[in-house]
C-alpha cells in the first residue's frame, strides 16, 4: 500500500485529491495538512511514501516545505500540485530547482481536465510511491526512482551509415528534466554552432517558462517553439505544451511545424514524434540524448534516428530521477554511449566539434560500468 500525505489550503482540493487517489487500492491517504509547517510536523509521524504538496499556501509555501523537508528525507517523492496559470508554472519550476521529484497541473475550476489528471495524479503517484516504499527518510546522495518496466522496444540489430558533421541536436526528457537540462545548459556555450530541439512532457505554459528560465540560466537563447518558425544555428527549440514538435524543409531552409496530432506514449508533445521528424529531415547529422524521464518515450524516435545513421546518447541510470526513458533506448542497443549528467554537456560539445565516424552494424549497447 502507497501512502500518501496530501497538503494544501483548500479543503475543498484535499478532498478532491483524497477521493481520486483512494479509487486506487494501492493508495492509502494517511493524512493532509493545511499548510506546509504543518506538513513537516506530521512527516515524521506519518512516515509516507509521497507527498502531494500545493504550490502557494500561507504561513509555509510549497518551495519553503520542499527546501526545508529534502535535508531530512532526501529519498521521498515530493509531487508539486499546480495550477495552470503563468505563476503557477513559474513557482512550480522553482519548487522543482529546490528539490521537488515532479509535478501535475490541477483541472480547471470547471472541471475541464478532470479526467486527464486524475490518470496522471495516480500514475505518478503509483509509480514514485512503488519506488519509494519503505525508504522514509534513508539518506542516498543522488536520488534515482525506479519506475516499472516500460512497453518494450524490439531490440534489433540496426544498420548504421557513417555519421557525418553533427546538424542537430536533440534532447528528450520528462520527470527529473527540468534539472537534467539546467544542469545540461550551464554546460554549452552560448555560440553553439547547430540548431538544439527539446521535448519536455510539459503542459501549456510550462514550456514557456522553462524556455525563459534556461536563458535566464545559461545565456543561452532557448525559445519555445513557433509554427513556421525558421530554425537558426545556435538556437534552442522547446516543444510547446499539448503540441508536438516536428520540422520540415521549405526550400533551402528547415523550419518548425507544430500540430496537434493524436498523442504518443500518452504524452502531447513526444520525444518519438520529434526524433522521428528530425532524422528524416537532418539524417545522420543528427546527435540525440535522451534524458531522465518516466515511461518509454523516444525509444522508438530513437530507432529511426540510428537508422538514419545519427547517434543517441542516453544518461546514466544511476544520475536520473526516474531512468525508464534512458533505460529503455539502452535495452533496445540503440545508445550509443551511457553518459552520466554532469558528462552529458561535454559529450555533446565534443562530438559536434569533432565528429565521429562510425560504420558496420550496431548490435549491442554500451554497457553501465
Amino acid at each position: 500500500m502507497i501512502k500518501v500525505l496530501i497538503v494544501d489550503d483548500s479543503v475543498v482540493t484535499r478532498r478532491l485529491l483524497n477521493d481520486v487517489l483512494v479509487a486506487d487500492p494501492r493508495i492509502q491517504v494517511v493524512g493532509s495538512a493545511a499548510n506546509g509547517a504543518i506538513a513537516l510536523q506530521k512527516l515524521p509521524l506519518l512516515e509516507p511514501d509521497v507527498v502531494l504538496l500545493d504550490v502557494e499556501m500561507p504561513d509555509m509555501d510549497g518551495i519553503e516545505t520542499v527546501s526545508r523537508l529534502r535535508p531530512h528525507h532526501p529519498r521521498l517523492p515530493v509531487i508539486m500540485c499546480s495550477s495552470l496559470t503563468e505563476r503557477g508554472a513559474d513557482v512550480t519550476l522553482r519548487a522543482l530547482s529546490a528539490g521537488a521529484t515532479d509535478y501535475v497541473a490541477k483541472p480547471s475550476a470547471s472541471g475541464q481536465g478532470l479526467e486527464a489528471f486524475k490518470a496522471e495524479l495516480t500514475r505518478k503517484v503509483v509509480t514514485l510511491g512503488e519506488a519509494s516504499h519503505g525508504r522514509f527518510g534513508t539518506v542516498r546522495p543522488q536520488p534515482s526512482i525506479a519506475a516499472p518496466p516500460p512497453a518494450p522496444v524490439a531490440r534489433l540489430p540496426v544498420a548504421r551509415q557513417r555519421q557525418t558533421e553533427v546538424t542537430a541536436l536533440a534532447i528528450g526528457c520528462s520527470t527529473g528534466g527540468p534539472n537534467a537540462l539546467a544542469t545540461l545548459f550551464e554546460g554549452l556555450p552560448r555560440d553553439l554552432s547547430v540548431p538544439v530541439f527539446i521535448t519536455q512532457h510539459m503542459p501549456p505554459l510550462f514550456t514557456k517558462i522553462l524556455a525563459d528560465r534556461l536563458t535566464a540560466s545559461s545565456g543561452v537563447t532557448v525559445v519555445e517553439a513557433r509554427h513556421e518558425q525558421v530554425v537558426e544555428p545556435g538556437k534552442v527549440y522547446v516543444a510547446p505544451g499539448d503540441y508536438h514538435l516536428r520540422v520540415g524543409r521549405d526550400g533551402t531552409q528547415v523550419v518548425v511545424r507544430l500540430d496537434q496530432e493524436p498523442p504518443e506514449n500518452s504524452c502531447r508533445p513526444a520525444v518519438d514524434v520529434m526524433f522521428r521528424a528530425l532524422a528524416t529531415v537532418y539524417g545522420a547529422g543528427v546527435l540525440a540524448c535522451v534524458l531522465t524521464g518516466m515511461g518509454s518515450d523516444g525509444a522508438r524516435g530513437a530507432r529511426a534516428i540510428v537508422e538514419s545513421g545519427g547517434v543517441v546518447l542516453a544518461q546514466s541510470t544511476a544520475t536520473c530521477v526516474v531512468p525508464s526513458m534512458p533505460k529503455a533506448v539502452i535495452e533496445a542497443g540503440l545508445a550509443e554511449k551511457i553518459v552520466p549528467l554532469e558528462a552529458m554537456a561535454d559529450e555533446l560539445l565534443a562530438r559536434v566539434r569533432k565528429p565521429t565516424t562510425f560504420g558496420g552494424r550496431f548490435a549491442a549497447p554500451h554497457r553501465e560500468a
